[in-house]
């Protein structure tokens, strides 16, 4: 019975938690700092998906186009927000618990140490002889200069206040001693690094909330004025708003490349682009010249504007088969080479009866090959041409779904020329119109122009995250090489002499604390007539 009873009472069941005990508890594991570790691998992890897929916020093409060409994993994918990553429901969730978990880890920590700094060195051990590092001299008597206790002991305070220790004077039991730490600031390296930690993850919120960027082509000759309607594609945070855009221009003058023509293994290659620019930083501000360069932007009203590309743009005229003019202006060709041979697709929606497009490359300096196809022999203007194909029908722009204006979707159009027909490609050099097969029009090169890709970004979280990150490494760098240690230096009367011992023990891993405890040796040689440990032994033989 008595087995039965033992048996009955340490199997019963551990009580419940309840509602409260479950809470305290689930904030006890989201505030443990393996539980921050592992959301912030899995913050890295979660953000891989971003650059695998296409996201819809900056390329809204290319996610229309995958969706076309998987139709079954497709929706499935944007079901579970993988086009759009970083503004996701699971994103979003990851991110808010990591910084929660950050708090809830600092804050106590924060707390703790503070107080911390607030208690006093520990008392000092009985018998200092059992730490690691420990020293123990007579001092001399009958010297003129022999210290009394309160030196020694006032002495030794000084002297590791000094060297940036916290120190204490003691008087107990084990007699008149002195007690000292350092190292607190290891710590509150680890909190600054946490902290700054927190203040990366807020900063890269706040601008990816408020901030911007966009992108824009600009011919020579053209200003880009910063609203949404002049930005050819524009991606903005979640808090944007269009009113708080600051209202500065900038004009393309002149786009100038330095090529290289000495080098014969670099021949051609470019050197240095610099596009040369007038500033307005508001409406009725004045205008300002300055030099836009790559890796040297622009900074306008809190923004940066970076050179991030360039090419040639033929000013073409198209007129339709009712005589009209279509299209007039420049339009973009894409480099595909060193020698700037461009890609060049034209859509001209307007034409009438039928919608137009061309599609071809821009040949800054056209020759021949011995195959007879046109190719490009310098990056320079020399004698440009356009090498076109041209067509007909329907653009497939009304339907409402976005193209890639670089793209000439032929699918419902006819050829009206191309190398395949009678009538033959198109090729025309600058001041040449030539006319469209059955009536459909004509193009004109007018003239070529340069033009600079920009691409204008508005960061506010860009000097918080520098701050913080400086911060970070700052922190991180003071907890690693910031040793803690303690010190107990006690003056012991023994048999009718005077001896002062002291001893050092390190909290934590302290490779140098044995050369610390040499130097505090020396030091305290130099302070008080000491009598060596050979004299002390000789003492104890004699």
């Amino acid at each position: 019975m008595a087995k039965q009873q033992r048996k009955s009472k340490g199997s019963g069941d551990a009580p419940a938690l309840g509602f409260v005990g479950s809470l305290r508890w689930i904030w006890t594991q989201l505030t443990s700092m393996p539980t921050a570790l592992f959301l912030l691998l899995l913050l890295a992890v979660a953000a891989v998906p971003g650059s695998i897929f296409p996201q819809r916020d900056a390329n809204p093409e290319s996610v229309a186009q995958y969706l076309e060409q998987h139709t079954v994993a497709g929706p499935w994918l944007d079901r579970f927000q993988m086009f759009e990553v970083y503004s996701s429901v699971w994103f979003s969730a990851i991110y808010i618990l990591l910084f929660i978990s950050l708090i809830g880890c600092v804050v106590p920590r924060v707390k703790k140490h503070a107080k911390a700094l607030r208690t006093p060195p520990p008392r000092t051990p009985a018998r200092l002889e059992r730490l690691p590092q420990y020293e123990s001299h007579e001092i001399l008597e009958g010297e003129t200069d022999t210290p009394t206790d309160t030196q020694v002991i006032e002495d030794s305070f000084k002297i590791l206040k000094k060297r940036g220790y916290r120190v204490e004077r003691r008087s107990d039991a084990t007699g008149e001693s002195v007690a000292a730490e350092r190292g607190y600031t290891r710590e509150i390296g680890n909190l600054v690094f946490h902290i700054s930690l927190m203040g990366v993850l807020a900063s890269a919120a706040i601008g990816g909330a408020y901030g911007y960027t966009g992108q824009r082509v600009v011919v020579e000759g053209e200003t880009f004025v910063n609203s949404l309607v002049s930005y050819d594609s524009f991606t903005p945070g979640t808090g944007f708003n269009a009113d708080n855009l600051p209202p500065f221009a900038v004009t393309l003058d002149k786009f100038d490349i330095i090529f290289d023509r000495e080098s014969e293994s670099h021949f051609g290659q470019p050197l240095d682009f610099t596009a040369h620019v007038t500033v307005r930083d508001s409406a009725d501000a004045q205008p300002e010249e300055d030099d836009l360069k790559v890796n040297h932007p622009l900074r306008i009203s809190g923004g940066d504007v970076y050179l991030v590309g360039n090419g040639y743009a033929p000013v073409i005229t198209v007129k339709d088969g009712k005589g009209n003019v279509s299209y007039s202006g420049p339009a973009v060709s894409i480099p595909q080479d060193s020698v700037y041979t461009s890609m060049f697709v034209l859509k001209v929606p307007d034409a009438e009866p039928s919608q137009l497009g061309f599609q071809g490359f821009l040949l800054p300096t056209a020759l021949v090959d011995e195959n007879g196809f046109g190719i490009s022999g310098d990056p320079n203007a020399i004698n440009p041409q356009l090498h076109l194909n041209s067509y007909f029908g329907d653009l497939g722009l009304d339907d409402g779904n976005p193209q890639n204006v670089f793209v000439l979707d032929t699918d419902k159009m006819d050829p009206l020329n191309s190398r395949d027909l009678d009538a033959g490609g198109i090729i025309l050099e600058a001041g040449q119109t030539y006319e469209l097969p059955n009536g459909k029009g004509s193009i004109t090169f007018d003239d070529l122009k340069r033009y600079v890709a920009l691409d204008i970004n508005y960061d506010p979280g860009k000097l918080p995250i520098g701050i913080f990150s400086g911060l970070a490494l700052i922190g991180l760098a003071v907890s690693l090489f910031t040793p803690r240690r303690r010190v107990w230096v006690k003056l012991k009367h023994e048999n009718g002499k005077r001896t002062i011992e002291y001893a050092m023990l390190a909290r934590g891993e302290d490779p140098r604390l044995e050369r610390e405890a040499a130097e505090l040796q020396k030091i305290f040689d130099k302070a008080w007539p000491l009598a060596s440990q050979e004299q002390n032994q000789g003492a104890v033989n004699g």
